[in-house]
């Protein structure tokens, strides 16, 4: 039978007892965001909460993929199972760093503890903050143990990213110290562990003492978890070890300390605002149109009714 003909719950079965094909094309449903995805991801729920997610972020051209596919050869020695989610918030025909960077990744694509996702997130319904968790759920559900999210750059939407992981990691390279500089909020916010790449170039030194000062500056001076800053050389797997021992270490304090479980909750209350919102939103976008809205917006144009009364007008079949 073939898998485009089976029913979500039969393609999420067959992806749970280790069917890779499967796997592929559930994930491809929950991308659409569609009443398919919401069932697969409903059986999805059930059987996840075992998984740990690392994001790994950072400028484009610091090197993640080589570091990330550096790092699965160091966690496959291990023989731990691994998933990786790497994220392209831009259009799916653009190619990009789906089709460039993440190929040094496809050297693991035949190793069955490894199962690696390009996710392109631009115009699919649901949008990034959706269909990225319900993927991390789905990848957790069928049994992996570690889960990488890898994103392209630094901005609003990796940042997004980086608040779905457990552990977030971020990629710099030597002489970034100015860059750092300017995205000193947005990176002291979602750093857990922070990785100079490339590091035999010049300026490691200089670049990790940038980083210093400004944690030294920041709120976190005063918490329990210090962000250690790691060298490495992605092409030749350096330093991977030391990178990943600060992930485990970090792992291990979060857990202890039930900031884990906080920020899962914390996770999971922003999915369900998130839903909700969606939710009204394309309930509002069926209202806005028709007669009637067409009627009451002729009245606000001809100021014969204020915005505000013809929006309580037509969010009355909301209950809004």
């Amino acid at each position: 039978m073939s898998r485009r003909t089976l029913s979500p719950e039969q393609l999420f079965t067959a992806a749970c007892d280790g069917d890779r094909a499967a796997l592929a094309r559930v994930l491809s449903l929950l991308e659409r965001g569609d009443a398919v995805a919401r069932e697969v991801g409903r059986l999805a729920y059930k059987r996840s909460g075992s998984g740990y997610t690392v994001g790994i972020t950072g400028a484009p051209g610091a090197g993640k993929s080589t570091l990330t596919s550096s790092l699965i050869t160091h966690l496959r020695k291990q023989d731990l199972e691994i998933a990786v989610l790497a994220i392209d918030p831009s259009s799916p025909f653009t190619g990009g760093a789906i089709l460039g960077d993440r190929v040094r990744m496809q050297d693991h694509a035949t190793d069955p503890g490894v199962f690696i996702r390009s996710m392109a997130t631009r115009g699919h319904l649901g949008g990034l903050s959706l269909s990225t968790p319900e993927a991390i759920r789905m990848l957790d559900a069928v049994g992996r143990q570690w889960i990488l999210v890898e994103t392209v750059g630094v901005g609003q939407v990796e940042v997004e990213i980086a608040g779905k992981a457990d552990t977030t990691v971020v990629v710099l390279n030597p002489g970034w110290g100015d860059s750092v500089q300017a995205n000193k909020a947005g990176l002291m916010e979602i750093a857990d562990v922070f990785v100079i790449n490339k590091a035999d170039r010049k300026g490691v030194q200089e670049t990790q003492r940038d980083i210093e000062q400004m944690l030294e500056l920041s709120d976190l001076a005063h918490e329990a978890w210090h962000p250690p800053i790691v060298a490495t050389i992605g092409n030749t797997g350096e330093g991977v070890p030391e990178m990943w021992d600060a992930v485990l270490e970090h792992r291990a304090t979060i857990e202890s300390s039930g900031v884990l479980k906080s920020r899962r909750e914390f996770r999971l209350r922003a999915e369900l605002r998130e839903i909700v919102a969606r939710r009204l939103e394309l309930k509002a976008r069926e209202i806005l149109s028709g007669d009637h809205w067409d009627g009451l917006q002729e009245q606000v144009l001809n100021h014969l009714l204020d915005p505000w009364s013809a929006a309580d007008e037509m969010l009355r079949g909301v209950g809004a």
